[in-house]
């Protein structure tokens, strides 16, 4: 398809005078990504600390108060209260009093020395992160009290003894993410949710804004193609969702600390090729929409299921194959992967080349199919 280079930069030239006019939809375009990410940032923790939590001690003894001691020096849970029975232990999680339960039930101290004691944990199932710290910190609590009493027993009992055989132990080693930083997690997929929420909502108004606004006879009055209609529409906003970009992982690296051991020229040619296809997806919305209400609504359902299936808050292997290929509709879902990769760590092209392909792919076809729909809303 021929375009005319002096037509399009004309027509960019355009669009570009008409957005720098407009200083609070400028300020609004560059201000409200760093807002969001400032927010997600702090808010968007995957770890809670000092859940509170309801004891039920039957037992009563040394070992007993060693193992609550435990939990609390643990920094997960905090103690609020000290209860009687289960049922006042079911109680307190049911008005709210509590996020967590802990029973320790008769004799523990002597199913201690055995080998045989048993905990019961209740846990606040409205509450997934809860859950998800709650266990998984009593469970680290309880691996490493069953540890410490086998080297105990270990060193105390006769070298003949069937039971002085060292435990079988897991060394692990957490790679790009060492401490489980929970912002190194998060940002690197935050910048894709971001921009794709900048250029997909701000994209999604331009045509029918102009058309509303009775803006777009004039340009529909010269020669111009509609695929350099479409161009010189893309092109402001892509310059503007670069600045965002470049303002995002500035204060991702300075301001928050998430370390970036890629290369910086790599990553701002994949986002260009995302924010480019999300540009394009926007303006298919802004083509299709006969209001800029229902522009709005489309760019925010998009933007809702783009992040619900993307792989940002879920895994996409756990998903079913029909939601996994859905999910493969969103350009976002591709650079969240390249944007984990370069960033935490470091690869280059080769191993990011497939969503790469993708990424192009999804420019070509989505530019092409905006272009095509115009022309047929004009006809």
């Amino acid at each position: 398809m021929e375009i005319n280079l002096q037509r399009l930069v004309a027509l960019t030239r355009k669009e570009t005078i008409q957005f720098l006019r407009d200083r609070r939809l400028l300020f609004f375009i560059l201000g409200m990504p760093v807002l969001q990410l400032v927010l997600y940032g702090y808010a968007a923790a995957l770890t809670v600390y000092h859940l509170p939590m309801a004891v039920v001690d039957q037992s009563n003894d040394p070992k007993s108060r060693q193992f609550i001691a435990a939990m609390v020096n643990s920094q997960y849970f905090d103690v609020t209260l000290y209860l009687g029975s289960q049922e006042e232990l079911t109680h307190a999680l049911d008005l709210g009093q509590a996020k967590v339960g802990l029973m320790i039930p008769p004799r523990f101290a002597t199913d201690v020395d055995k080998g045989d004691a048993n905990v019961l944990l209740f846990l606040d199932g409205t509450d997934n992160a809860s859950v998800q710290s709650g266990y998984s910190a009593a469970s680290l609590v309880a691996q490493n009290e069953a540890t410490q009493l086998q080297s105990w027993q270990i060193s105390h009992l006769p070298l003949n003894s069937s039971s002085n055989s060292l435990p079988v132990t897991t060394l692990s080693r957490v790679l790009y993410n060492p401490n489980l930083i929970d912002i190194w997690f998060i940002l690197p997929g935050l910048v894709g949710v971001v921009l794709q929420t900048l250029a997909v909502t701000q994209a999604a108004l331009i045509v029918v804004r102009d058309r509303e606004l009775g803006t777009i006879e004039p340009i529909l009055s010269t020669p111009a193609r509609p695929i350099e209609i479409m161009l010189s529409k893309i092109i402001p906003l892509l310059v503007l969702c670069f600045f965002a970009l470049a303002l995002l992982v500035g204060i991702g690296v300075f301001w928050f600390g998430v370390p970036f051991r890629g290369s910086l020229i790599l990553y701002f040619l994949m986002a260009l090729l995302f924010i480019f296809s999300s540009l394009g997806f926007g303006l298919l919305l802004s083509v299709r929409a006969a209001t800029q209400m229902e522009a709005t609504q489309y760019g925010m359902v998009f933007m809702l299921v783009g992040m619900l299936f993307s792989g940002f808050m879920y895994p996409i292997n756990n998903m079913p194959l029909p939601l996994q290929i859905f999910g493969s509709i969103f350009p976002v879902t591709y650079f969240i992967r390249i944007s984990r990769s370069i960033f935490l760590k470091g690869v280059g092209l080769n191993f990011v080349w497939s969503d790469a392909v993708m990424l192009v792919i999804y420019c070509v076809v989505i530019i092409l199919i905006v272009s095509r729909v115009f022309k047929q809303r004009l006809d």
